[in-house]
């Protein structure tokens, strides 16, 4: 059952741009038995290397910034590169809250959400679409007035959200429901649902490969969904307990899988589906967050840590190693705004107060 928070992937970061409406979409899902990546690929050129850095108190405080509603427990958050907007679901609060990464000033605190989990920005299509669980609902929202303009039902436990582009199509995790939701953005209304044979983790979309990839978290397995016919079209063990969260680095063909259920953070090359390393976090691993600029991944942990890594790549191939750690209560949920290097922790009680904690990577 849904007790964790998920993946967070920045909006526009990673992902390619989506083609302008109407003209034909991409291939379908290129995922094999063996790979995630199509034969026509080819590697980008290899990072610049970074000066080494220290690994102690690897983050600075910016900022706290109290913010309304009960003290209660934060979700997924969503950040659109585009207009500078961080949103985050307090799902305990009932709430979408906004927030101005620009101008580092609070937007919107919005009631009417009960039990909000998942938020997706996509703002091609002037939407954010929010996991309502208290309602079995999608929320539909409008981004230039914060006003819900639609709802989808037919869930159970909404959580993880993905947009394909091309398909016009938003998948939204199940996890009690077991199932993939599939939605017609054209006309807000169901489209299909997928069964997946267990408790649907985190839902993203990979560019690269034009597949929906989802982590089933009761089999240990990543699936990967054909959007356009929507059917399951390759499975991927994962060696680790309780897959929930991941991530996925399209440019260097890197998934990161974060399992609660042993505290492991796996690195899983998505052009031979081999997991080419194994390392720890703290406990309760959760939401994860790349800065694609400095290379280092964070990974929120139910336990109240940000374990914090770095990416290595050597002869063509990528890797991690551990970098840090930063401990608040809390700390299972995190964003990165790639342009200024800040992190975002929404920590549900500091001093009584839900409060937004802003922090920067030291020199």
């Amino acid at each position: 059952m849904r007790r964790r928070a998920s993946v967070f992937v920045l909006a526009g970061s990673l992902v390619a741009p989506a083609l302008v409406h109407g003209q034909a979409p991409a291939s379908s899902c290129s995922a094999t038995p063996s790979s995630m990546t199509p034969a026509t690929w080819t590697a980008p050129a290899p990072p610049n290397a970074k000066a080494p850095a220290t690994t102690t108190a690897p983050l600075a405080l910016v900022a706290n910034i109290p913010l309304p509603g009960p003290a209660k427990r934060f979700d997924y958050q969503s950040f659109d590169s585009t207009t500078g907007r961080l949103y985050i679901s307090h799902m305990r609060g009932d709430r979408l809250v906004v927030f101005d990464t620009r101008a580092q000033k609070l937007i919107a605190s919005t009631d009417g959400f009960p039990g909000a989990t998942g938020v997706w920005a996509v703002p091609e299509l002037h939407r954010v679409y929010v996991s309502v669980t208290g309602r079995h609902e999608v929320a539909v929202v409008d981004d230039r007035t914060l006003a819900v303009v639609a709802h989808v039902g037919g869930v159970r436990f909404p959580d993880g959200i993905a947009y394909a582009p091309h398909e016009q199509k938003v998948f939204v995790s199940d996890e009690s429901g077991g199932i993939d939701l599939v939605i017609d953005v054209r006309s807000n209304t169901v489209a299909d649902r997928i069964a997946l044979g267990g408790e649907a983790g985190n839902t993203h979309y990979d560019a690269v490969s034009h597949c929906v990839v989802v982590a089933v978290q009761t089999k240990n397995e990543l699936v990967a969904v054909d959007p356009a016919s929507d059917r399951i079209a390759a499975r991927y063990a994962m060696s680790c307990d309780h897959p929930h969260g991941f991530l996925i680095d399209e440019p260097n063909r890197l998934a990161f899988v974060t399992c609660e259920g042993d505290a492991k953070l796996l690195v899983v090359d998505l052009r031979s589906m081999h997991i080419t390393a194994t390392l720890r976090t703290a406990d309760g691993p959760d939401v994860l967050a790349l800065d694609p600029v400095l290379r280092r991944l964070y990974v929120g942990c139910e336990s109240g840590a940000v374990s914090i890594f770095e990416e290595r790549f050597a002869d063509g191939r990528g890797t991690l190693a551990a970098f840090g750690e930063y401990r608040a209560p809390y700390a299972h949920s995190v964003s990165v705004d790639p342009a200024t290097h800040r992190v975002y922790l929404p920590l549900q009680d500091v001093n009584g107060k839900p409060t937004l904690r802003i922090l920067e990577p030291r020199s």
